[in-house]
């Protein structure tokens, strides 16, 4: 699949617009207004999560969806010297964080910030070297006091993310970080744009999701699939590219970058959707990967099918190199891939269907 110009353009806006778990409305008003033109209506909640809607007043509702939000930092603890310590907002790897730059959100606009590490010639070399730990890694924005730092409006509270932008490496892979999923968000967008510029009429509602807070517990999902209350729900969200170094395959499974959308297996993953998916991938002829989870997803497939009673849910994801580190990168191809199997996945969806098993 091609991506056109616009499509591009909205891809790299929206991944360079922070987004970070429960302050995700910068990042939700790029991708309305994207979406606006393919949509008949656009509804947001009281907590951030954007949905267009495709025939409004139909009865039967079929939800493609996606998360908003990127994981990030706050401000914890500010010491009597102007030193920051932070706590996470999702995810957050420790790791990576020593001689990154920040953005600090401060109540006074952006503040350029730095994790700080004590250099190679200071840290000894025996079993004592320290590793980054969320006790020990440190912002230093340049002040010298608390006073100083709440100047600059800096204060307990405050989001920090990463400033980390979008680019594309050897024109095969899209690289940023919170590709983990606003990607997901501009494949539901894309196959909006799809179903509207080819004049497709659906026999159900269509509800395109974008939902906040996944990377803290799945809870803009949760509250959204109460209000929409759908029949059937496609999530899509990334996984874990496999094949690369210090990944264990028989723990992780096997996905590589490349081969195609990853669909999934687990308890949550309703048969009769799953199935509809793999006959419509062996129909229109797209690769497409297995993979399966024991228990629990991790993704907002698990609120949609635990929610009103049940829902027929299956999840769709894309393979992702470097997950919650600044170069998430994700294959070009699989990225067509995974709109076109949703968006193909769709139009075999009847109101009709048997959900039930029997």
């Amino acid at each position: 699949m091609k991506f056109e110009k616009k499509s591009i353009k909205f891809l790299q806006e929206y991944l360079n617009t922070a987004s970070p778990t429960g302050y995700e409305h910068q990042g939700q008003k790029v991708w309305m207004d994207y979406i606006r033109p393919f949509v008949d209506k656009i509804e947001v909640d009281h907590y951030g999560t954007a949905y267009g809607i495709v025939n409004p007043e139909a009865e039967f509702k079929v939800v493609i969806e996606a998360h908003a939000d990127e994981i990030s930092w706050y401000v914890n603890y500010i010491t009597d010297d102007g030193l920051i310590y932070v706590i996470r907002n999702g995810g957050s790897d420790q790791t990576i964080a020593p001689s990154k730059v920040v953005n600090i959100h401060g109540e006074k606009g952006l503040i350029k910030g730095v994790f700080g590490w004590p250099a190679i010639h200071t840290r000894s070399a025996d079993q004592n070297e320290p590793t980054p730990k969320l006790e020990n890694i440190f912002i230093d924005c340049g002040a010298t006091s608390k006073k100083e730092v709440e100047e600059m409006g800096i204060f307990v509270g405050c989001m920090i993310t990463y400033p980390d932008e979008f680019f594309q490496l050897n024109d095969r892979y899209f690289v940023c970080r919170a590709l983990d999923n606003r990607i997901g968000g501009f494949m539901i967008a894309e196959v909006a744009r799809l179903l509207k510029e080819n004049q497709n009429k659906l026999p159900f509602g269509l509800y395109i999701t974008n939902s906040v807070q996944e990377e803290v517990g799945l809870y803009g999902a949760d509250m959204i699939a109460d209000t929409i209350k759908p029949n059937i729900a496609i999530v899509t969200d990334v996984t874990h590219d496999t094949s690369t170094p210090m990944i264990e395959k028989k723990k992780e499974g096997d996905q590589k970058c490349g081969d195609g959308p990853v669909v999934f297996f687990a308890p949550s993953i309703h048969h009769t959707i799953r199935q509809l998916i793999i006959e419509t991938a062996r129909e229109k002829q797209i690769p497409f990967q297995r993979a399966a989870s024991s228990r629990v997803t991790g993704t907002d497939t698990d609120a949609f099918a635990h929610s009103n009673g049940g829902v027929p849910s299956a999840l769709i994801s894309l393979p992702l190199r470097y997950m919650h580190t600044t170069v998430e990168m994700v294959a070009k191809e699989d990225v067509g891939n995974v709109i076109k199997l949703i968006y193909e996945s769709l139009l075999k969806i009847e109101p009709t269907m048997k959900l039930k098993y029997h």
